[in-house]
């Protein structure tokens, strides 16, 4: 890329981004709009937003998210999003606080050398000579003005220790203030039991459980609630809701008939036969209150059968306090590891019930299934990503696709597409993935949303990096010098640190593109605005149906986390070779908090708590990003011929150390509630059949089934109707 190419890219890109900023001061003052611009204010019953003037300044949006503190942040949206803003945090002050020391040091020290006439080792392959001279590149190989590049490496990474640490202390004490709480939460009663074993002649599974825990807990014990195989009582309870659904519609449509044409209006109708397309026409009114009357019977019928026969070999086990609930959850109970396993439960609409009856080394099969799975996925997707990388290049589009050469000499053209081309296809590629990891997560056998989502973050993270950071670093060379690899495995280091220098104005074009016309659509929500609209003009006759429409979900951990850690890790593997870079990184996690601590307040709703455990995930990564940072290095100044590398081999040797630390000092609090936590006192005394209910299955509640019918069994399923 030249840099009439670099320029059009970032003025292209911060256009873009002000027009969107406009475009959303405009749309969000327009009260029609206000269910997509503060949904989250709207649900929980307040003003769109404060003072209710529509005169106000249409950038106050600016003001209220750096004035709000984090207990704003926790009141609106829980800790989980809080806990996100810490990782924001703690990486904007990584970068400010490298950036001080590394620009106003390192650029004159590069500029005022002229390596890059004698070394072919360059930033931007000899097409961006200005860029080349603010770099590593430009300095002479065994030159002494390296000692500045070595120093700054450290700098960068005692400043990552620091900053980790600080969040690691203030994230464990918001979970315990958090968990602390003298409000009353369903799952801090209740643990999760698998692996139950056969149950002995002459009694139920339900007395088998009550017995086992009685006998430990005798007086704690509350009850217990035995899983069932809800497949079928899932389906026609699903079936039932969703005529209900229709009967709804088609009654709104009526009325709407009568206010729009004859007095008495039009009753609608519908074909039953294949998606509404054919056969015989009915009333819908009178089809779907059928419908209903017939399953309303049907369902009380399969809820009884399921609770009676259909038990299965999981529960949810009740006590009534908190103690006693983080002890079992933490505790071995049965003697044999593969009997009686018992972990913390999730919030009960979390839970995935379909995975709670996988035996035990079922589930460890199952998990080592998914790593080789994940594992084959990132070598493979290496070759398209590989291909894109090297084919999104106009020379190569040139070679393959002949026919675009006159299209292509058009200087205008020509660089837009150098300047976008390669990114969006990118962006556009690492799209189709995150669904197929959280399906390998949720294939594990994990128990709880949350932990699922954690666990789908954690593989698209290892995806991104290793696919497109390293992928599109290496990616125009790794076919040709495969056979070389495989013969000395030990030149993959030295190959990144080659590779890497060449690609740095594609990573300040990626991060700028990330920021300006990613953040610029996040806060204009452009797209889900036009889509609101449609449906609401033409598919929406009900209030549900409305909000479905506006409805705005969460932040999307899954997808956000990881595409955040990409960013760290090339702003901080460049940030030593390539300093020009941090204020990029700067820029993007700045308006990345300003922006996302908006819509955190006033938009997206949360689908889960999970009190920070997202938080161990983060540091994990952040830490394999910045030892990632310290082995490219290393490998950089081999390439240099600087006689001083080795002492650049304590750094990886510091974070592994640092990270041992970490994980025994902070962890185990994140993995099990603290007992000197879950013993503070509640504002009242818990309502235990309440709790006991609010883990019954939408499916499986029922005011006609009477309570003796639960004696045998409850089950659970997750909301989204997961059954085993």
């Amino acid at each position: 890329m030249d840099f009439s190419s670099f320029i059009t890219s970032l003025g292209t890109s911060f256009v873009i981004f002000l027009v969107l900023m406009l475009l959303f001061a405009w749309l969000s003052s327009k009260p029609g709009n206000n269910v997509i611009f503060y949904p989250n204010r709207i649900l929980k019953g307040l003003a769109p937003f404060e003072g209710g003037s529509r005169m106000r300044n249409p950038f106050t949006w600016i003001k209220e998210a750096l004035s709000s503190s984090e207990q704003d942040v926790i009141a609106m949206s829980g800790i989980d999003t809080a806990v996100y803003f810490v990782f924001l945090s703690t990486v904007l002050g990584i970068l400010v606080l490298s950036g001080i020391i590394l620009l106003p040091a390192l650029l004159p020290i590069a500029v005022t050398d002229d390596g890059v006439k004698s070394n072919s080792l360059t930033t931007s392959n000899n097409t961006f000579n200005d860029l080349d001279k603010l770099s590593m590149g430009n300095i002479k190989d065994k030159s002494s003005r390296l000692w500045a590049f070595l120093i700054a490496t450290y700098w960068v990474s005692f400043v990552t220790y620091y900053l980790l640490w600080k969040a690691y202390k203030h994230v464990s004490w918001m979970r315990a203030g958090a968990l602390m709480s003298p409000e009353v939460k369903p799952e801090q009663f209740a643990v999760v039991v698998r692996d139950i074993p056969a149950v002995p002649e002459g009694q139920t599974r339900k007395e088998n459980i009550d017995l086992y825990f009685k006998a430990i807990y005798p007086e704690t014990f509350y009850r217990s609630m035995v899983v069932t195989n809800n497949q079928e009582v899932n389906k026609i309870w699903e079936e039932l809701e969703g005529f209900k659904k229709k009967l709804a519609r088609a009654e709104a449509v009526y009325a709407e008939s009568k206010s729009t044409g004859k007095p008495e209006g039009t009753r609608p109708s519908n074909r039953i036969g294949f998606f509404g397309l054919i056969g015989k026409k009915v009333d819908s009114i009178d089809y779907y209150s059928e419908k209903i009357n017939d399953l309303i019977p049907k369902l009380e019928s399969e809820q009884k059968v399921t609770l009676r026969e259909k038990q299965q070999d999981a529960a949810v086990v009740f006590f009534n306090n908190r103690v006693t609930a983080s002890c079992a959850s933490q505790c071995l109970h049965p003697q044999m590891v593969d009997t009686w396993t018992v972990t913390d439960a999730p919030e009960p609409h979390q839970l995935i019930c379909s995975n709670l009856t996988i035996k035990f080394f079922g589930r460890e099969l199952r998990q080592y299934a998914v790593y080789v799975i994940v594992t084959l996925t990132i070598v493979f997707y290496m070759i398209p990503i590989g291909i894109i990388s090297a084919f999104t290049t106009l020379e190569n589009l040139r070679k393959f696709l002949p026919f675009i050469k006159p299209i292509v000499k058009e200087q205008a053209i020509k660089t837009v597409l150098e300047a976008y081309l390669p990114q969006l296809a990118l962006i556009i590629f690492l799209a189709l993935l995150p669904k197929f990891l959280l399906f390998l997560s949720k294939f594990e056998g994990i128990p709880a949303e949350s932990h699922a989502v954690r666990a789908a973050s954690g593989k698209y993270y290892y995806f991104s990096v290793l696919n497109v950071f390293i992928g599109v670093t290496v990616g125009g060379t790794l076919f040709s010098t495969f056979k070389n690899i495989e013969k000395h495995p030990n030149t993959i280091v030295s190959m990144l640190a080659h590779s890497l220098p060449g690609n740095a104005t594609f990573f300040l074009t990626y991060v700028a593109l990330k920021f300006f016309v990613g953040y610029g659509l996040e806060l204009s929500r452009i797209v889900p605005l036009i889509i609101y609209h449609l449906k609401r003009k033409y598919l929406c006759k009900t209030e549900a149906e409305k909000k479905d429409a506006w409805y705005p979900g969460d932040l999307g951990y899954g997808t956000r986390v990881p595409g955040d850690l990409l960013i760290v890790t090339i702003v901080l593997c460049y940030s030593v070779i390539a300093p020009l870079i941090i204020p990029f990184g700067v820029l993007y996690f700045g308006l990345g908090w300003l922006i996302l601590r908006n819509q955190a307040l006033k938009v997206y709703v949360p689908s889960y708590e999970s009190y920070g455990r997202m938080w161990p995930h983060m540091f994990v990564r952040l830490l394999a990003s910045l030892i990632l940072y310290q082995v490219t290095m290393f490998g950089y100044f081999g390439v240099k011929k600087f006689y001083y590398t080795p002492l650049l081999i304590p750094l990886p040797i510091l974070s592994l150390v640092f990270h041992f630390i970490c994980s025994k000092k902070f962890y185990p609090s994140f993995r099990h509630t603290a007992l000197e936590v879950a013993c503070r006192d509640l504002k009242e005394v818990p309502n235990l059949e309440r709790i006991y209910r609010s883990f019954i299955p939408p499916s499986l509640s029922s005011e006609k089934i009477e309570d003796d019918q639960f004696d045998d069994a409850l089950s659970h399923v997750s909301r989204t109707g997961s059954s085993v």
